[in-house]
């Protein structure tokens, strides 16, 4: 004898496996969802505990504010200070310069061959003008200059002759720098 099976057993056993497909599937879905909503709240717990803190801070900012516009102005006023205390130290080294040069000049010059008609400074420039006896003694007073640890780069811009009490005398004009010694040293240092 013959059996039959007239019962769609394919049909039952594609449905039931795209029946567990779509439960498996449902599932994952699920806990894809669960998980990104785990996420977005640890996320907002993160937002709200930041936004916390900034929040604080501004009130720890609105609270120093007023200090630290009072530490600005101290700054300020240091600055201030700062600079004022380096105009007086440089008008103290510049006053000393000026004495310490004219030192050297009155040290230097020959005073029975030539005398000095002016004497100018201003920052590293020394302007001389005088009178002498001849050409010789101008150039020797130049010599003289060069050898000073103050007196630096002696040129001479003009010598002419003139006529004083019936007498010929040579007039000159002298240019120069003048500065410290360490001063000069790192001068001729960076022109190298």
């Amino acid at each position: 004898m013959l059996r039959i099976n007239l019962l769609p057993i394919r049909q039952l056993k594609k449905r039931a496996k795209a029946r567990n497909q779509i439960i498996g599937y449902s599932m994952v879905f699920l806990a894809v969802l669960f998980a990104l909503g785990f996420v977005s709240l640890l996320q907002l717990s993160k937002v709200e505990t930041v936004e916390a803190s900034i929040a604080e801070l501004q009130r720890e900012e609105k609270r120093l504010e007023p200090i630290i516009r009072e530490v600005d102005a101290l700054e300020q006023q240091k600055q201030e200070l700062e600079r004022r205390i380096d105009v007086i130290k440089k008008l103290r080294r510049e006053s000393s310069l000026t004495v310490r040069v004219m030192d050297e000049v009155a040290r230097i010059i020959d005073n029975d061959r030539m005398w000095l008609q002016s004497f100018s400074q201003q920052g590293g420039s020394l302007q001389l003008n005088g009178i002498a006896l001849d050409n010789q003694t101008i150039a020797q007073f130049m010599e003289e200059l060069k050898t000073s640890e103050y007196v630096n780069a002696v040129n001479l811009n003009s010598s002419t002759l003139s006529r004083v009490s019936n007498r010929d005398f040579k007039s000159f004009s002298l240019s120069a720098g003048v500065g410290f010694p360490a001063e000069q040293k790192e001068e001729k240092t960076a022109q190298q």
